[in-house]
């Protein structure tokens, strides 16, 4: 299994060096053995993704970077492939565009996007997105999205495009998704989203539906997303920085999530608690069929968070 970690995008902007901290960061992340480097997406909070990327690109040495996810709709797709194209010229071929629909409307509603159309709209974004991507390819023409006359240049690194993975919380619906459109699958992790107990039936309806598609299960991508990581033996050490676990959403503001924690355990979707509860967790999320963890390290020392999980859980699991 590989990891990843997530850079918390909203406090850079108040480091006093933030160019600084997140190259630091990078080159860190690199040398303790992380395979990828993760950023998510919101327009009202955190510095650009985009950009974030961008200035690190060198100091990210091997790291593949990940968006996880990307809302692609709002931000415009013609826009988002020339900025994922550069972004993998810049880094010799390590993007993966990680992209979704976002849970929330508010993306929506702050460009003037109707919400009620967020499904449609975005199977015609991933398609338009990939028509100005990949050379040589066919336009793309649909109800939202045109790409008929736009030669989109330069292309990627990656043959034959940089690898599209979609987000999805793995209802039947997002899956078929993932199954017809994707390079890759992006679960979650989040509040309320999949513990390993059903990460493991998404895995095997995402095999069916694969197959229907014509693609091989065997080959295709996955990782698990958004995971919350604090390992600590200490309950007081838990107890401030753990969190809360499962907090369910206000109705009306997104898309629907559980109303309920998927289980008993509070923290049974993520990385909180002992060190032998995180290891147990991590062997059921390998028996689960997860190839990937990408994990948001809580409390003031993410990158100690980070070296802790991987030398005292990771390398017992």
């Amino acid at each position: 299994m590989k990891y990843g970690i997530t850079i918390d995008r909203v406090g850079i902007a108040a480091r006093p060096e933030p160019l600084k901290y997140l190259t630091d960061f990078a080159r860190q992340a690199e040398r303790m053995g992380c395979s990828y480097l993760v950023v998510g997406d919101r327009f009202d909070s955190g510095i650009d993704p985009f950009l974030l990327f961008g200035a690190i690109a060198e100091a990210s040495g091997t790291l593949q970077l990940v968006m996880s996810v990307l809302i692609l709709p709002p931000r415009g797709v013609l826009i988002t492939a020339k900025q994922f194209a550069a972004l993998d010229i810049l880094t010799g071929g390590r993007v993966i565009a990680g992209v979704g629909t976002g849970s929330m409307y508010r993306e929506y509603q702050m460009v003037g996007m109707p919400s009620d159309e967020i499904g449609p709209r975005f199977e015609e974004a991933v398609q338009a997105m990939r028509a100005y991507l990949m050379p040589d390819a066919a336009p793309f023409t649909g109800r939202f999205y045109d790409t008929t006359g736009v030669s989109l240049e330069p292309k990627p690194v990656q043959r034959p495009t940089v690898p599209i993975w979609i987000g999805s919380w793995g209802r039947p619906a997002g899956l078929r998704r993932v199954a017809r459109l994707a390079d890759g699958w992006l679960s979650s992790a989040g509040p309320g989203h999949q513990t390993p107990e059903q990460y493991q039936k998404d895995v095997a309806l995402l095999t069916t539906y694969l197959a229907e598609e014509g693609k091989d299960p065997a080959t295709f991508p996955n990782a698990v997303s958004t995971m919350a990581l604090f390992v600590s033996d200490d309950p007081a050490e838990l107890a401030e920085h753990g969190g809360p676990g499962f907090v369910p959403r206000p109705p009306g503001v997104g898309l629907d999530q559980p109303e309920t924690r998927p289980a008993d355990d509070p923290h049974a979707h993520d990385m909180v608690g002992t060190r032998a509860y995180c290891i147990d967790k991590v062997r059921r999320w390998k028996e689960a069929g997860a190839q990937a963890l990408l994990l948001v390290p809580r409390g003031p020392e993410p990158l100690l968070q980070m070296r802790r999980f991987l030398d005292e859980v990771a390398s017992q699991a």
